[in-house]
């Protein structure tokens, strides 16, 4: 029987990343299933000793143990690094843990990270407090001044560190010109493209070195299961990152590999048409609030750059609120279609307060440096209509006295 699969680069990096995102990776048993196998086991048996030390050394291909690899785990790993236009991608069990590992696999004492300002909450903890306490020296700069990237970097400069948009401001750094600057100065830039998905943007064509993802957000898109990945050149997977990830484990559990693998065989539909669901309640809420944040909207203050770098303008946008947290919480309150939740990327509308959620665990100076005021939520639009969207909207907004 012919096996077809989806791992032929030759093949494969021909197509187009909706077609990737259906059919890359895939390899299929000899029972030629369609929809991939679950391989739901830990280890694996061998035909003789000579062949598991064989394996174990190298010298021949196969699987040893699933912290190591896995079938289903595999095939989810060949099909992003597919879509990020990447030679080689190492899933995680959280966006976190792929954060986390991409920084510390190639970070010592004595070495200089430079980080975007505004962030997830999380990866601010990361740069703010874990790197320091391991003697890696941090600078945080407003990721939309170039000229701040160039100013902050040292001898000892080792990594840039951004999202865009950024988390939750929606923040656009120019990958261009900033990954431009690390590398005339031999620094490994890593972008979080969680928010845009290699769908609307593949940040390696604008030279950076590493793409990290949180594939808990869109690339599962129905908040099912958690998951992250780290794309890359094969040298930095290969002889980097694994040696970290093989021996502290933050490994992707077959079953989640699985269900994100079929959430992308609908990332183009969903985030296309979220993404212009998105643009449609935004203009709605330019009307009735000054202060709207949206890549796609014209009045955003990196607009040109946002349609430069993406393809569309995501599925997140931002306001704010005058009245503070009690009126941003009130309209929360008054919702009854967009559910309150702290989760992006879902097929469903959601809405959050970053400065008691997201960011509740940075101090508020921090929060007040990130622009993260008490009057600040974030939304993620879903695939509901965005009129029944609008409408709730307004109900709600009408309530606050807006």
């Amino acid at each position: 029987m012919k096996r077809r699969t989806g791992q032929d680069r030759s093949i494969t990096s021909r197509w187009r990343p909706a077609t990737q995102a259906v059919r890359g990776g895939t390899v299929r048993s000899e029972f030629g299933e369609t929809s991939e196998a679950l391989f739901l086991t830990s280890g694996y048996t061998y035909d003789s000793a000579a062949e598991v030390a064989a394996r174990f050394a190298g010298e021949a291909p196969g699987m040893t143990y699933s912290r190591l690899q896995n079938p289903t785990v595999e095939m989810l790993e060949h099909r992003i690094a597919l879509m990020e236009g990447a030679e080689a991608c190492r899933a995680m069990a959280t966006g976190m843990a792929a954060m986390t590992a991409a920084l510390l696999c190639q970070l010592s004492a004595g070495d200089h990270l430079v980080g975007g300002r505004a962030a997830f909450g999380s990866c601010r903890w990361l740069t703010d407090t874990l790197l320091p306490r391991f003697g890696i020296e941090t600078t945080i700069v407003d990721g939309t001044d170039n000229d701040a990237w160039a100013a902050a970097v040292r001898p000892n400069t080792k990594v840039f560190f951004f999202e865009t948009p950024a988390n939750p401001t929606l923040d656009i750094v120019d990958m261009e010109a900033v990954c431009g600057i690390a590398r005339a100065n031999g620094i490994t830039s890593i972008v979080d493209n969680a928010f845009a998905t290699p769908l609307l943007q593949r940040p390696l064509e604008f030279g950076a070195d590493i793409v990290a993802h949180s594939a808990t957000k869109m690339m599962d898109g129905q908040g099912r299961v958690l998951a992250g990945a780290v794309c890359g050149s094969e040298e930095f997977i290969e002889n980097t990152l694994l040696a970290f990830t093989r021996n502290t484990g933050p490994t992707l559990a077959p079953f989640n590999a699985w269900v994100v693998l079929k959430g992308l065989e609908t990332l183009d539909l969903r985030i296309r048409r979220q993404s212009e669901n998105a643009l449609e309640v935004a203009r709605f809420l330019a009307g009735r609030i000054e202060r709207t944040l949206y890549p796609g909207l014209e009045s955003h203050p990196q607009h040109a750059l946002a349609m430069k770098q993406m393809a569309a303008g995501g599925t997140i946008l931002s306001v704010y609120l005058d009245g503070g947290r009690e009126q941003a919480h009130g309209l929360l309150d008054a919702l009854e279609l967009v559910d309150i939740s702290n989760n992006i990327g879902d097929s469903r509308s959601l809405m959050t307060h970053p400065a008691s959620t997201t960011h509740a665990g940075l101090s508020p100076e921090v929060r007040a440096e990130m622009n993260v005021e008490e009057g600040l939520l974030r939304l993620n639009v879903g695939l509901e209509d965005p009129a029944d969207v609008i409408e709730d909207f307004d109900r709600a907004l009408k309530k606050v006295g807006l």
